[in-house]
């Protein structure tokens, strides 16, 4: 399935920069490593030769590291740029003006393809303020992000009273989370035609069969306390069902999960920091699992009993 976004066909996968920044918000805390800027550039340059041109970034993302090194890596390039407001303190246009035109600056004047509301906070006067954004041109469309399917409803429904529509919902989603299937968000997007971003469909590193009880995540960092060992071992049977039916693909474990993601009708955003992940990404975007292959790789994760949440859910 292809998306469109402002007249841009969208590639099938997002590249997300989470993991790019330094500081708070940054890769060490996050990922438990630091990332290596010239990788980085690589990765970029990687996934632009294979046509994923969507990059996904925040101001909040390494405090505003990781906005900084994709306005570096992208001058001059053709991108579809989504960026997000984060709504930290209590809701005036001052603060989502100031937001958005530091990540503007950055960015030398480039204006977001989509712009989100990264928490369902102040919903009614920051979506009204985002249309009349739309309205001014200053961004392409707008998104909401960390929504359930209520607050969805009340941003949609104020979006529509002042002329604009939500084009995204951006939530997280994997074979180990899928909550926004089950209370309908994503059947919202469906019937609306809006696209639904699906981010942590990697579980961060859990679902690429690189990590074990044995060999366990950095412990200080989000991911290792999220996943550590005894959790790392219960998802075992699951690796090892992505792994039999990936493997008639030719897939790998990650390669996989982002299939997966695809074939429930969702856009991933998948975190790349080095080039060689970029290169994975060309070939999920052609695999269409069976819903017989789809029904086994629930069932193996719902057998593993895991579910991590996110604080900020």
């Amino acid at each position: 399935m292809s998306y469109i976004i402002n007249g841009k066909t969208l590639p099938p996968v997002a590249i997300g920069t989470w993991g790019w920044g330094s500081g708070a918000n940054g890769s060490g805390i996050i990922f438990g490593a630091k990332a290596d800027p010239e990788k980085l550039k690589e990765s970029f340059e990687t996934a632009m030769k294979s046509g994923f041109n969507l990059f996904d970034t925040a101001a909040v993302y390494g405090m505003g590291n990781a906005e900084k090194l994709l306005a570096e890596f992208s001058k001059g390039r053709e991108i579809i740029f989504s960026d997000k407001y984060t709504p930290i303190k209590k809701y005036t246009a001052a603060r989502v003006d100031d937001m958005y035109s530091g990540s503007v600056d950055v960015f030398s004047g480039r204006k977001p393809d989509i712009y989100w509301l990264h928490q369902p906070k102040d919903i009614e006067q920051t979506i009204e303020y985002l249309c009349q954004m739309k309205k001014d041109g200053k961004i392409g469309s707008i998104g909401v992000s960390n929504f359930n399917l209520e607050q969805v409803k009340v941003a949609d429904k104020i979006a529509r009273e002042n002329g604009c529509t939500i084009t995204g919902v951006q939530n997280h989603f994997s074979l180990l989370y899928r909550e926004s299937e089950e209370n309908g968000v994503l059947e919202w997007c469906k019937e609306s035609g809006a696209i639904f971003f699906s981010y942590m469909v990697l579980e961060q590193g859990a679902l690429t069969g690189k990590f074990t009880s044995k060999k366990p995540m950095p412990m200080l960092s989000r991911r290792g306390i999220a996943f550590n060992k005894s959790r790392l071992k219960k998802i075992e049977p699951l690796i090892a069902e992505m792994e039999k039916i990936g493997g008639n693909y030719g897939l790998t474990v990650s390669q996989t999960a982002t299939a997966y993601a695809i074939t429930k009708g969702t856009l991933p955003i998948i975190g790349v920091r080095k080039p060689y992940q970029a290169e994975e990404l060309a070939k999920t975007a052609s695999v269409v699992f069976t819903s017989k292959e789809i029904e086994s790789l629930e069932k193996a994760a719902h057998d593993t009993g895991i579910k991590v949440k996110a604080s900020w859910e």
